[in-house]
């Protein structure tokens, strides 16, 4: 096995002894980096004097490069790295191994991720092993960042709930009343530091929760004297704790017992972009070897680091547990579409308008499982911050990776975030040795591509996304247009069905003594969130020049407007609070609520209640906006059908005219006390102004003072008290931490796979079913299968807290498993977290009737559309089902990524034929199935399914109704290389005589 078990560390294929080295295969294209420094050294695949290399995409000779660099003659061979190397000839058809140089976790995802690790050794002392043997090899990252929640903003300061229980009254009461400075002006808190970075005008002594908050620090750049911080940022963070206090015990036990796992605590900031901040190297430097760093991550935008020129995906709980274990990953090597960017940039166009149009063209084209490299004389146009924009929303388009290859504004940015010279010098020195280094106005450095698209920057203009999905794009300028037809579409993917009469509503609300007005298209949430647009200085920088602009116009947003601001690291507070904008944004009721993720996966308040009667008295079609990259239906709020992505200064302007059906070109954003209209264009900043600002503000001393906070950790996280034990002391009292059933079944020998006989449909779903239809998600009903656990377990709804946080439960995920208020079974024939029962005809919730058939004997499948599967990587996705009793989904096709999840549990993802599907072949989903798992398989293989009528005394066969099993590793799964019993593992293991765990291979 290669793990060096019980070292916790992967062993070297290069040692500093010369026999060892000699051994590898490509020992002789080791050399020294420079003749100054012979201790350096890489692998020198130039030295391989092929012609095919300087045609490689630049992606793919990452991928050669860790190959030849990893080549052990037994997880990786000689002819792995040929493969790679006739790309040309192999991409589609050769599966390649992959060996990423780290692993990234959120919380999220990444505690059942080190709940399993825990559980393993459990498993592993019942089977008489050693269990401190059992330890991550690949170093690992884990970052906790979407235990936000939103408790406290400013439209609801006063009467947020406290779902954590804990004491809020008297928390710090400090805001910040900061205005704009030039860059000389001095500080007035000390002799040599007289601006008022100190002024704390309007704020109130400190309750006697303030001493216990180590929250992140704001600083006057140019001085490093701290400032104030923001009510709600205190508030919620100290709720965080609270709330939270359990998981975050388990996760600072992991980092203490568990090599190699390192814990980033809450308020540091959101996982992609500490990755970009603080976690990546562009370049390894390991010892004495050189190499490109590369990164799998337990999110599906995992891909941002792309933007640095980092190769990195997002790959599920499942296949990061395996890496960690020391596995590589398995992938089909991919095609690589080459996307070539022209022209100049509009300057009205954010990077997220540029984004949203390469999202929208990279769709239509079609590049789901490939990898889309850059390259043209526009790349050079956009900043890091714009890449890594554009690298975030890979997953929306389809593609595994979306690659920016290292050139010199990427050095500059490296230069500009704290990099010393001679770093720097030796990563381009490496770049370049391996012709991994981009000259995008270069055209002879181009290489081939399995498809060139282009497209031309000046033709982008600003968009939005929406109201459901984010690849329906709209333009801003049709945006009152569009959201009109919506009202009198169909229910879909974009309509809701408003009767004509019905468009005209208008509900007058209360709130806060005053009275307000709501109709289709009201906003009611506007949140500039972290997921995806915080890491780039110019939109976060124009969104408070806006607001600025705005209040310097005599504008506002309406109290009840749910607003937040949760900035992706306290780098981007640092700015924000420099440039002088970020009282302009808390004027505006943009308010630093925390770090993390929070409206994006459903972590908000509730809205005040006079809102939400008024949506539901009038039926009426309410809006969020928000600039994240998810904005399923449901996902911020069920009542709140409308959600549109936009770019941080549209959400500040859409909130300010508290609706979406305006049309800025022709309307007000609002009247002033003067009654002067003020119109879009009058408060927008141009791109001048906003570089301007971020080239004086975005610099190394902000950098440098993250690096040494998170360094430091905080002192909330550092009073934490953990368990020392080796093996975690569950408490079955608890509800947030509980040892998973996974491994109740682990044996030394695996079984043999077995036929599904008699099974029922648990569900009958459509086309397009995502993950966020699949796993548990966002806040816990009230009247859910998990509400009802945890109210028998004695707690109050508003402790019940949200999925995420509880992934540590499988019990409580098990229960929210299918339970989205959104899901659509056709066997109800309406959205609801619902299905039949079909022995007894009883509508019950998705696990009561799960739970029922298993107590019946009864095991279950699941009919599909097209697309099942889609959306962000979610593995209770896959583990969720497994639980419930699923043993095979039919589906008519599914996202990759889920797929493999599924045979990673278990779950076989069996796909119709060629132009079959359930209404072609008559299928209720009220049959009952049979379906034969042959000895013998290999990729293509089909199998027959034999459906028992509805009465159960008819056994028709169904030749049309069989099932490509597609992938290499549903073979391994069902000869026990992936097994469900080794849940995360990734492979088969067994437990020697002497302790020691052995990996057990399976010939294929």
């Amino acid at each position: 096995m290669r793990m060096v078990v019980g070292a916790g560390v992967r062993l070297s294929v290069l040692c500093s002894d010369g026999a060892m080295a000699a051994e590898h295969p490509f020992h002789h294209l080791i050399e020294p980096l420079t003749a100054d420094h012979p201790d350096k050294k890489y692998f020198n695949v130039l030295k391989l004097k092929d012609p095919r290399y300087v045609g490689l995409p630049y992606s793919i000779r990452v991928l050669l490069e860790a190959a030849v660099r990893n080549c052990d003659g037994l997880h990786i061979k000689k002819e792995d790295a040929l493969t790679i190397l006739d790309w040309k000839n192999q991409q589609n058809q050769a599966d390649v191994p992959f060996w990423p140089a780290r692993v990234l976790l959120q919380d999220f995802t990444g505690i059942p991720a080190v709940v399993d690790f825990a559980a393993m050794r459990e498993a592993v002392k019942r089977l008489g092993g050693d269990p401190t043997k059992v330890s991550p090899v690949c170093p690992t990252d884990l970052i906790v960042d979407h235990s936000l929640q939103i408790d406290y903003s400013k439209s609801a300061i006063q009467n947020a709930p406290n779902p954590g229980g804990g004491d809020a009254c008297g928390a710090a009461t400090r805001t910040s009343n900061i205005k704009l400075q030039s860059k000389t002006s001095p500080c007035r808190s000390s002799r040599s530091c007289l601006s008022p970075c100190h002024s704390q005008a309007g704020s109130t002594s400190s309750g006697k929760h303030s001493a216990e908050i180590e929250s992140t620090p704001l600083l006057c750049p140019f001085h490093l004297q701290p400032v104030a911080e923001p009510e709600t940022l205190l508030k919620s963070q100290e709720i965080e704790f609270n709330r939270n206090k359990e998981r975050l015990q388990f996760f600072k036990w992991s980092s203490k017992v568990f090599q190699n796992v390192t814990v980033v605590p809450p308020g540091s900031g959101i996982v992609h972009q500490v990755n970009l901040e603080y976690l990546s190297r562009v370049v390894f430097d390991l010892g004495d070897i050189f190499f490109p760093d590369s990164v799998v991550g337990t999110d599906s935008h995992t891909t941002m680091v792309n933007g640095l020129g980092i190769l990195g995906w997002g790959v599920g709980g499942i296949e990061s547990e395996a890496v960690m274990l020391g596995q590589p990953v398995t992938l089909t090597l991919p095609e690589v579409v080459g996307c070539k960017l022209v022209g100049t940039t509009n300057p009205l166009a954010t990077s997220i308008d540029v984004v949203l149009s390469i999202t929208k063209h990279l769709r239509q084209v079609g590049v789901s499982g490939k990898f889309v490299e850059f390259f043209g004389p526009g790349v050079p146009q956009l900043s890091v911050a714009d890449r890594t924009t554009i690298a975030n929303m890979c997953p929306e388009y389809g593609a595994t990776v979306s690659f920016f290859p290292v050139d010199d504004v990427t050095l500059r940015h490296l230069k500009q975030t704290g990099y010393g010279e001679t770093k720097l010098e030796a990563v381009e020195t490496y770049l370049k040795a391996v012709k991994l280094f981009r000259n995008y106005q270069n055209a002879s450095e181009d290489p081939e591509y399995s498809q060139v698209i282009e497209l031309n920057l000046s033709s982008i203009v600003p968009y939005v996304s929406g109201p459901k999905r984010p690849q329906d794009r709209v333009v801003v300028t049709d945006m009152k247009k569009d959201f009109q037809n919506s009202l009198n579409e169909k229910v879909g993917f974009k309509g809701f069905q408003i009767l004509p009469e019905k468009q005209k509503e208008v509900v007058a609300i209360e709130f806060e003594g005053k009275d307000y007005k709501l109709a289709h298209g009201s906003v009611v949430i506007a949140a500039v969130i972290s997921c995806t647009n915080n890491c780039n200085p110019s939109v976060m920088l124009g969104a408070g020049l806006l607001a600025k602009k705005a209040i310097e116009a005599g504008l506002s947003v309406k109290p009840y407007i749910k607003t937040s601001l949760s900035p992706g690291s306290g780098m981007v507070t640092y700015y924000l609070n420099a440039s002088g904008v970020l009282p302009y944004l808390h004027s505006l009721r943009f308010e630093v609520i925390g770090y993390g993720c929070a409206t994006c996966v459903g972590n908000t308040a509730p809205l005040p209640e006079s809102v939400v009667a008024g949506i539901k008295q009038g039926d009426l079609v309410a809006c969020g906006v928000l600039s994240g990259n998810k904005n399923f239906e449901g996902r911020l709020c069920d009542c709140v059908r409308a959600n549109y992505l936009a770019s941080p200064p549209l959400v500040v302007a859409y909130a300010i005219a508290g609706t979406v059906n305006i049309d800025f070109e022709k309307e007000p954003l609002g009247v002033n006390s003067d009654g002067k209209e003020i119109y879009l264009h009058d408060i927008w900043p141009s791109r001048e102004e906003i570089q301007q600002v971020e080239e004086q503000l975005v610099i190394p001393s902000m950098f440098k003072e993250l690096r040494e906070k998170m360094e430091k950790g905080n002192n909330r996280w550092n009073a934490l008290e953990a368990p020392e034990s080796l093996l975690y002391p569950w408490d079955s009292k608890s509800t947030y931490i509980r040892c998973p059933s996974f491994f109740d079944k682990f044996t030394k020998e695996p079984s043999c796979p077995q036929s599904i006989e008699n099974a029922h449909v648990l569900l009958h779903l459509g086309d397009s079913v995502t993950t966020d239809h699949i796993s548990p998600a966002g806040s816990i009903a009230r009247n859910s299968a998990a509400a009802r656990y945890l109210t028998c377990k004695g707690l109050t709804p508003r402790e019940f807290n949200s999925y995420g946080a509880r992934r540590g439960n499988d019990a409580v995920m098990t229960r929210g498993t299918f339970a989205n208020i959104r899901l659509l079974n056709k066997f109800i024939g309406k959205t609801a977290p619902k299905t039949i029962h079909i022995p007894s005809g009883q509508t019950l919730d998705v696990f009561d009737a799960a739970e029922r058939y298993q107590r019946e004997g009864f095991p279950l499948i699941i009919l599909a559309g097209k697309k099942y599967g889609s959306g962000s990587s979610r593995d209770w996705a896959a583990k969720g089902p497994y639980l419930l009793g699923v043993k095979a989904i039919l589906a008519e096709s599914y996202e990759k990524m889920h797929k493999n999840h599924l045979i990673g549990m278990g779950v076989i993802p069996l796909q119709f034929l060629p132009e079959e599907n359930v209404d072609k072949l008559g299928l209720t989903g009220k049959e009952r199935y049979t379906i034969i798992i042959p000895k013998e398989l290999c990729p293509g293989t089909t199998v027959d399914v034999t459906d028992v009528g509805v009465t159960g005394k008819a056994g028709n066969y169904c030749p049309a109704l069989v099932a490509l099993i597609q992938l290499s590793d549903l073979l391994g799964h069902f000869r026990g290389q992936l097994r469900v019993n080794h849940i995360g593992v990734g492979l088969e293991s067994r437990i020697g005589q002497t302790g020691q765990v052995q990996e057990r291979h399976s010939e294929l």
